[in-house]
């Protein structure tokens, strides 16, 4: 790194560190501005939908400004329309649209595959090929003070959510991990949920060892507060016998065990699929506990995976339980939905196909082109949640990832067709 730089970074993190929570993106981009000439910098942050960016500004109440508020503070939503912020995030590449004596450059904020969101700057010459790529560093340490400062206010949060939500729908979303992708080097993984009207108890979780990678989608009896107190025993039960070290047979006997104990509502139980891959062979243990089978595409055939038969978690307090094994190959890909994607309305959508169609879509853009069609065939509103997780297996574990500003651009969607 040259000391010029070092120095750009260095007063960054400082920006950062000087700042409240609720300005440190601010202090830091404004940094970054001066450091490049630039008019003006902003941070437009993901829609919790998928489907937007929102700027997010801070405006007093007496002065004009469009958008949701909150007190001073102002959340812009701007609609994905297949434009250049929509393929910035899409390819993960820098895009520079340009206008008649200005540049505008859109740099995607992404740690590990998770589009965060867009670095917007607007310069007054053109940028070369230096210029683009130290906006593109920048916008990559930009995202981790965003996931660092997020941790100490609900701003960024609230600008996210386009609709409200119901109580349920809180406790539903602090049940999911922080981030819905996570690119390594031997695998590729997305989760999405579309929630229903009424909170229907749906969850992924996942979570990443030396050389095991651990995940479930699991889906709880009934819907709103009830479900997702449900839910959260369940969630709660498997990650506490997760990181004790147990395996996943004994994941599934502890989460029976504490959601027939405990449930609020008696007779409560979860469907789910658990699994655990050994990122070093590619052996992949799947447990399913009453749920809809896992799907694999393997060299463009979808097949159900054929699995031992358990019981729901909770169903019968001494069930016992068994997990089924596969051998995943490089290319193949692993999905698990829940019912809201096979049920009523839903079933209307051919899944295999549908699943042939997106296989060149990193998983990010996949699990959304699926809740997407779900919801254009059952929605706008959906009887009950859709959720889905997909995984990639590329091999390689030992080998390092090649990335480029938070993501590997091998792995990254193509641009949307004009």
């Amino acid at each position: 790194m040259d000391s010029s730089r070092g120095r750009i970074v260095a007063r960054m993190l400082d920006a950062a560190e000087d700042a409240s929570p609720v300005e440190a993106v601010e202090a830091v981009t404004r940094e970054l501005g001066v450091a490049l000439g630039a008019r003006t910098v902003a941070f437009l942050i993901a829609d919790l939908s998928g489907r937007a960016l929102v700027r997010l500004a801070h405006v007093p109440l007496g002065d004009a400004g469009e958008g949701r508020r909150h007190g001073d503070e102002v959340a812009t939503v701007m609609p994905f329309d297949g434009g250049p912020a929509e393929q910035a995030l899409r390819t993960q590449s820098v895009q520079v649209v340009t206008q008649s004596d200005r540049w505008t450059v859109l740099a995607p904020v992404t740690d590990r595959g998770e589009a965060i969101g867009l670095l917007e700057m607007v310069l007054a010459d053109e940028p070369g090929p230096g210029v683009l790529n130290e906006i593109a560093r920048t916008a990559h340490m930009l995202a981790y003070v965003v996931i660092a400062n997020r941790r100490y206010t609900d701003l960024f949060e609230w600008g996210q959510r386009t609709t409200p939500f119901t109580l349920s729908g809180e406790i539903q979303r602090r049940l999911l991990p922080a981030s819905f992708t996570c690119e390594g080097s031997a695998f590729t993984l997305s989760g999405w949920l579309e929630p229903a009207a009424s909170i229907g108890g749906d969850t992924f979780d996942y979570s990443i060892g030396r050389d095991v990678l651990h995940f479930s989608v699991t889906d709880a009896m009934g819907h709103g507060v009830a479900s997702a107190l449900t839910a959260t025993l369940g969630v709660g039960s498997l990650r506490n016998s997760r990181r004790r070290g147990a395996a996943l047979v004994e994941q599934a006997a502890a989460a029976n065990a504490d959601v027939s104990g405990h449930a609020a509502v008696p007779g409560s139980y979860i469907t789910a699929v658990l699994g655990r891959l050994d990122l070093r062979t590619g052996v992949c243990a799947l447990l399913n506990a009453g749920h809809v089978p896992p799907l694999l595409v393997r060299d463009g055939q979808t097949e159900v995976l054929p699995l031992p038969a358990n019981f729901p978690l909770g169903m019968f307090p001494e069930a016992d339980y068994r997990a089924g094994e596969i051998t995943l190959r490089p290319g193949d890909r692993l999905v698990v939905v829940t019912d809201g994607m096979r049920e009523r309305d839903a079933a209307k959508l051919d899944i295999p196909t549908m699943l042939r169609s997106i296989a060149d879509l990193h998983p990010r853009e996949a699990v959304r082109a699926l809740a997407d069609a779900v919801l254009e065939v059952s929605g706008p509103t959906l009887p009950d949640d859709a959720t889905l997780l997909i995984l990639d297996w590329h091999s390689g574990h030992s080998g390092d990832r090649s990335t480029s500003a938070g993501a590997d651009q091998a792995r990254a969607s193509a641009a949307l067709a004009d």
